[in-house]
């Protein structure tokens, strides 16, 4: 059986190179594109060539390579991918997340990563919280999983513990549908009618039994990105909440429509969070390629106290600081 933590970080991938890639000046144009946009200084027309051309082009005609990152990591990775093509292009994905992450996680700390995909946050936190920390990173498709395995050997990370498996409220199977390979990080439970790329099965365990006593004492971040299954691993963290450091802080990306098509809602998880004593805050986030290039990302963010209803996709931070501004 093939070592995922010796392996070739590109062998066994499903996801090939495009058959129909563009001519070689095309290429060299796309090449030279990508450093202006990433490496070089001023911001004139960054913004219009990633988001009119860069992005799209890389999209549909993928480059699959091993680059670094603006965080000094290294990733294997195949630009039909939404995650993996902001990587290539920028050396970053979301950025503000990034650098909050920076200022919360230290060395001894544990970060638990709900939600993994191929692995971006926890790699950054492995090196972050150092030989004595620790992370935990969970992710429910088998293929991701391999990837996360992979991206954490090319960067020497021994303290991630890498679990295959969803998290819910419940123990029980849970069915994942994949829509497009364009975005492989969009595995979602939320029904689907569409056509899909792939369909698997995985069990679902609550998050507090995945974790053993140590992680949950010296868990200092927990992040949440689960594809609108957020209310259910919220519900099943609830009696975890109160074991937690004082100074422990969970963040959630929500996606209002996609809960409603479980039967969950923002506002449930918000008083599920109030309720252990925690405060919330929105951290500013934004997809747009044409906001990306790093001269335009501009000065790092701070979550700011949530004043309004949530109506749409949003990085949630819970904290038990009652502040306007989470420094």
């Amino acid at each position: 059986m093939t070592d995922p933590f010796t392996a070739d970080p590109f062998a066994a991938d499903p996801y090939t190179a495009d058959p129909f890639a563009a001519d070689p000046f095309t290429e060299a144009l796309v090449t030279l594109g990508r450093r202006y946009v990433r490496d070089a200084p001023g911001s004139f027309g960054k913004g219009f060539l990633a988001g009119r051309w860069l992005n799209a082009h890389l999209r549909d005609h993928p480059r699959r390579r091993i680059v670094d990152l603006a965080s000094g990591d290294r990733f294997a990775v195949d630009t039909r991918d939404l995650i993996q093509r902001y990587l290539y292009l920028f050396g970053t994905w979301e950025p503000h997340m990034t650098n909050w992450l920076r200022g919360r996680l230290g060395p001894g700390d544990c970060f638990v990563d709900v939600g993994a995909n191929i692995g971006v946050f926890s790699v950054l936190a492995s090196r972050l919280v150092g030989e004595k920390g620790r992370v935990v990173a969970v992710e429910a498709s088998p293929d991701f999983h391999q990837r996360l395995l992979r991206q954490a050997a090319l960067n020497g990370c021994h303290n991630i513990r890498a679990l295959n498996a969803a998290v819910s409220d419940t123990r029980g199977p849970l069915t994942f549908t994949l829509a497009s390979s364009r975005n492989m990080g969009a595995n979602s439970i939320v029904p689907y009618d569409g056509p899909a790329e792939a369909v698997f099965e995985v069990e679902a365990v609550p998050l507090p039994e995945l974790l053993d006593d140590t992680e949950i004492a010296s868990a200092r971040v927990i992040k949440i990105d689960v594809e609108g299954a957020e209310g259910a691993v919220v519900r099943g963290l609830a009696p975890l909440l109160g074991e937690l450091r004082p100074d422990a802080e969970i963040t959630v990306e929500v996606t209002p429509d996609r809960m409603a098509r479980l039967g969950d809602s923002v506002g449930e998880l918000l008083d599920t969070m109030t309720a252990a004593g925690f405060h919330t805050y929105r951290l500013p986030n934004d997809y747009a390629p044409a906001s990306y290039p790093p001269a335009l990302v501009g000065a790092p963010r701070l979550p700011v106290r949530l004043r309004c209803p949530v109506t749409g996709e949003s990085d949630l931070v819970f904290s038990r600081v009652n502040a306007e501004l989470l420094a």
